[in-house]
């Protein structure tokens, strides 16, 4: 199965954020094991880099974008996908962006924990426990 995973999805991950951060290292786990195959949209990944950058530092941001890039694949984004995801009918363009960029990879699903801004999504989209029990992964409570 092909997943595009939505930036905060990575963020609980990458920033420990709680009570979210065991679901979405469960899948990010699943990703490294190869029984997901993880991407993310060209777009989250400076937008993470921005974000780890001024939450911890621009060293532990550049590490952080490496072994991402090396656990993950990366749906692109080009002037096509853009003019595109403007004529979606999504409230947020981001999400359009990043929804138009997993139908242009033929991506399967989305991982988010928004998911009520991809209501207008024609792909499955799931939240990171809906996403689990879905591929019967066991959570362990940390």
């Amino acid at each position: 199965m092909k997943v595009l995973f939505d930036t905060n999805v990575v963020l609980d991950v990458l920033l420990d954020r709680k009570p979210h951060v065991d679901a979405s290292l469960a899948l990010m786990t699943q990703v490294e094991q190869k029984k997901i195959k993880g991407y993310l949209c060209a777009n989250s990944v400076t937008t993470l880099d921005y974000l780890i950058t001024k939450t911890l530092n621009r060293t532990q941001a550049k590490h952080t974008i490496k072994n991402l890039l090396s656990l993950f694949s990366i749906a692109p984004v080009n002037e096509s996908t853009l003019r595109i995801a403007l004529d979606l009918d999504f409230s947020d363009f981001e999400d359009a962006v990043l929804y138009q960029s997993a139908v242009d990879a033929g991506i399967n699903a989305i991982v988010t924990r928004n998911g009520r801004d991809f209501k207008k999504a024609k792909l499955p989209i799931y939240s990171p426990q809906e996403l689990l029990s879905l591929n019967r992964v066991v959570l362990c409570k940390s």
